[in-house]
């Protein structure tokens, strides 16, 4: 068990905010089946800080996570604020990609099923075969399975083959995203398992994938990039408010 006497509302407004997003976060993972168990972890950074992070603590369900539940960790793997266990591989991971890799604020690992699939394929690649895969061209990273992540070479090996891609496909494995808030990190998550169910599906009927003309790929790829605001709001914040409402009303505890 780690403890700190450090009260977890003694931070700023933009602290409290933020537990209250990875919290509606987790909620949001378990609504869409993209938990297993009380496996896997979503982390971010303490907003103003680029040494310490949340983390909920191993043993509840994603469905249980409240943010006044989410432990504060410092880059020496301390609990600074909140009490609970730290698992693991939690530890290694998200503190060395958020160490490590370029923008990550917000880091999301789960073995959701069809990225999870996708990656125990012989080849693993998400194909230019539909729209929502066209949002990650260029994005997604892939690295070998190696083990459970027991140190932190394990975690500094993720985060090197991540180098500055947003999406590391861990081969045999599951996926991890990174963005620059939670509804960004969010978003990203639930596309790409969008796309790879795409895919999976597409693939069980037996029949050959159309992939996309790279030129056509290409310029999907950057509508996207310039198409990320709508009205001057930004449409990744615009969705998962629009999540959250769903949780106030019926989880509004959430954000206890």
């Amino acid at each position: 068990m780690n403890a700190s006497r450090e009260p977890v509302w003694s931070g700023s407004e933009a602290e409290r905010q933020a537990r209250i997003d990875l919290a509606a976060c987790h909620r949001l993972a378990a609504r869409f089946g993209f938990n297993e168990g009380i496996d896997n972890h979503l982390t971010m950074l303490v907003p103003g800080r680029a040494d310490r992070f949340y983390l909920a603590p191993f043993g509840l369900l994603w469905a249980e996570v409240k943010a006044s539940a989410l432990l504060e960790l410092d880059f020496n793997g301390k609990v600074v604020a909140g009490s609970g266990l730290v698992e693991d591989t939690a530890l290694y991971i998200h503190l060395s990609v958020h160490r490590l890799a370029p923008g990550a604020r917000c880091v999301l690992h789960t073995h959701m099923p069809y990225a999870t699939a996708l990656g125990m394929l012989d080849d693993p690649r998400l194909e230019m075969a539909g729209q929502n895969a066209c949002g990650f061209y260029d994005e997604i990273a892939y690295v070998e399975y190696n083990g459970l992540a027991f140190d932190y070479s394990e975690g500094e090996r993720l985060a090197r083959a991540m180098g500055s891609k947003s999406v590391l496909i861990l081969r045999n494995h599951g996926a991890l995203v990174i963005g620059a808030s939670v509804a960004q990190a969010f978003e990203r998550l639930y596309f790409l398992e969008r796309a790879c169910q795409s895919q999976i599906l597409a693939l069980s009927s037996g029949r050959k994938l159309h992939i996309l003309p790279q030129s056509v790929i290409e310029a999907t790829a950057a509508q996207f990039r310039s198409g990320d605001k709508v009205g001057g709001a930004e449409r990744t914040e615009l969705h998962f408010q629009a999540l959250k409402r769903l949780l106030d009303r019926s989880d509004p505890d959430y954000a206890n």
